[in-house]
């Protein structure tokens, strides 16, 4: 994931997952301590503050020096001259804010035990709410101005670095209401989140599930966080149980996760109206000004294409030698796992090489971050889990990993880093006010990395066991990231419109919009048990206010620029990871060559599917397994 400050938000990875069988990183009996570690192997934070002193001497610049001087300001914005100085001036604080922040966030990230780092980063957050709060009266200001001050204030040329963040402000102005519906609108958000809330305490507090028999006959504990690697066993009555001891104990609590999520698209109606935007839909890509025809045409690209996935289901039916495929059938892998076991100095080797395609500039920064210590590479003992890219405009990109040797270790340093030279050359490029990097491309240079990764991988494949181990995983990510979370999409969709229309919704309604849902995505092959429709009682991103479309978009998108790069055109995707906010993410991805409000990236990604899904079946065909 490319983990973000406070003003973003947190953007969750779309991570190649590789089922493979190893012994995790550096140590077979326990977990290392920090000191363990050789320093080549660890980041650098030092490098941002070279002692506690200097990082604190920063954090009472900003309060002390910086957030005061914001009072001068207050009302004063329809002065040019003012606005530009109090525009600079939160930009210097900005960067200050930012250093201060990062560092004690990773500095905790080390070691989640150590009370001196859990207290500088309790300071970093109540810095960043005075911060800010200091700053909260530039956009109301901004907004009540005439829209033709505003605009010539865009065409001044000491305004040039903000002329894309006045854009925006005038974007938004036929969308604020006046001081005092902000006002309100502001009173409201104490409550707006408690649909989300509920939700969360309901499925992990609360709720409860059954114990049952595991593949060996014993007595085990279902739970949500083992549920996924259940429905990998080759033991099918097993998979089965598990699937029906998790979607039962839903079922008994399903009329109030309905009431939780019609609750939750209500608000994002109300929201909607009350700063007249046409739907709840409409409203969420205004956000980050994606056009409503991005959303449409990828759930139309989606469906047709979707006789693609019915031949994967169709596969699946006959390798797994069933009469219909259900649910909990479409995990199990359709290989046995591929064992590997490469250590880190292998990975690195291994993403240079694949990544060659970039170009010999983007090698050397790669260089850069392997040889100069950008990189927290192993597990030790209370350190953060998982893996993130982070960093501030003024340090170069940090990397946190938890490598453990596995080939989805190798995958996720490669997507991180692709996180980290996208930051990189982002802020080489442009001044801070257009540093930032929006969730719709953000993730593109990271899965670009992958699918580079991928094509490197399936080239090199020794073994038709290797390649169907590849191809296999492959498949299974363009479903979960693009036919699966376009069904969610479709889904949000339809409650929504519904809800606009004057409808109501019940854990009927629900059930059978999903469970339509199921039919027409996994075709005639597929049964659709009556638990299954409700799938949509335990997606948290339900609650996130159409967010999912975007690994859909990202995926494709990465696959047309690696079409591109594959050809030799790397000049367009460079430049693009140099743009950063210096434009609206849409008119980002047109320069590099993709045209999200076409149905076309889509519809190559899934006609790439079909042929992987072909191949697929041809090896196993070979290998006589149907």
């Amino acid at each position: 994931m490319k983990r973000v400050h406070l003003k973003k938000f947190l953007v969750l990875a779309i991570v190649i997952s590789f089922v493979a069988t190893t012994v995790i990183g550096f140590s077979s009996t326990g977990v290392k301590k920090r000191s363990e570690i050789p320093d080549k192997y660890k980041w650098n934070l030092e490098e941002i503050y070279s002692s506690p002193e200097k990082w604190n001497a920063d954090l009472n610049k900003v309060l002390n020096y910086y957030i005061p001087k914001f009072k001068n300001y207050q009302g004063k914005l329809s002065d040019k001259n003012k606005l530009l100085e109090c525009l600079k001036l939160r930009d210097e604080m900005m960067r200050i804010a930012d250093k201060v922040y990062v560092y004690a966030y990773m500095k905790a990230d080390e070691n989640q035990a150590d009370n001196k780092a859990n207290e500088m980063r309790s300071k970093s957050e109540t810095m960043y709410a005075q911060v800010s709060a200091a700053v909260s009266f530039i956009q109301p200001e901004l907004l009540r101005l005439p829209e033709k001050t505003l605009k010539s204030y865009m065409q001044d040329k000491s305004f040039t670095d903000y002329k894309i963040y006045l854009d925006a402000v005038l974007k938004q102005k036929p969308h604020t209401l006046s001081q005092e519906g902000e006002q309100l609108l502001a009173l409201a958000q104490d409550f707006a989140g408690s649909p989300y809330s509920i939700f969360t305490q309901l499925k992990y507090a609360d709720l409860t599930f059954p114990k049952i028999k595991d593949d060996k006959g014993n007595e085990i504990q279902l739970t949500e966080a083992s549920y996924g690697k259940y429905l990998e066993s080759k033991d099918r009555d097993f998979r089965k149980r598990a699937f029906e001891g998790i979607y039962s104990s839903f079922d008994k609590v399903k009329n109030t996760l309905a009431a939780t999520l019609t609750a939750e698209v209500k608000k994002n109606v109300f929201f909607a109206k009350a700063r007249k935007y046409n739907s709840a839909l409409e409203a969420s890509l205004a956000q980050e000004f994606i056009p409503r025809s991005v959303y449409d045409n990828l759930i139309k690209a989606v469906n047709n294409n979707i006789k693609y996935l019915h031949k994967y289901v169709e596969l699946r039916k006959k390798v797994l030698n069933l009469d219909k495929v259900h649910i909990y059938d479409m995990y199990v892998p359709l290989v046995a796992n591929y064992e590997v076991n490469i250590e880190y100095e292998q990975a690195k080797n291994l993403i240079l090489e694949g990544l060659k395609p970039l170009g010999n500039d983007y090698l050397n920064v790669l260089n850069i971050a392997f040889n100069n210590r950008w990189i927290d590479v192993f597990e030790t003992e209370n350190k953060y889990t998982g893996g993130y890219q982070w960093g501030a405009y003024d340090t170069h990109p940090y990397i946190l990993m938890n490598y453990n040797n596995t080939m989805d270790s190798v995958l996720t340093l490669a997507h991180e880093l692709g996180h980290a030279i996208n930051s990189y050359y982002t802020n080489k490029t442009q001044k801070y006010i257009n540093s930032n990097v929006p969730i719709f491309t953000a993730e593109v240079a990271s899965t670009t990395n992958e699918l580079l990764m991928i094509n490197y991988l399936l080239k090199k494949a020794k073994s038709d066991d290797e390649r169907l181990y590849l191809l296999n995983t492959l498949v299974e990510n363009i479903r979960g990231t693009v036919y699966t979370q376009v069904m969610y999409a479709e889904f949000e969709k339809e409650i929504h419109e519904r809800v606009e229309k004057g409808e109501a919704l019940s854990a009927e309604t629900l059930c059978n919009i999903w469970g339509n849902l199921m039919k027409k995505y996994y075709g005639d092959n597929f049964e659709v048990d009556k638990l299954a429709t409700l799938w949509w009682a335990r997606i948290p991103h339900f609650y996130m206010n159409f967010y999912v479309y975007k690994y859909a978009t990202s995926m494709a998108a990465a696959n047309e620029v690696v079409k591109n790069i594959e050809k030799g055109d790397t000049a367009k995707y460079i430049e693009f990871l140099k743009a950063g906010s210096s434009d609206y993410p849409i008119n980002v991805l047109k320069k590099a060559g993709v045209d999200m409000t076409s149905t076309k990236p889509v519809d190559n990604l899934l006609t790439y599917f079909g042929q992987l899904v072909d191949e697929m079946e041809k090896i196993l065909k070979k290998q006589g397994k149907i």
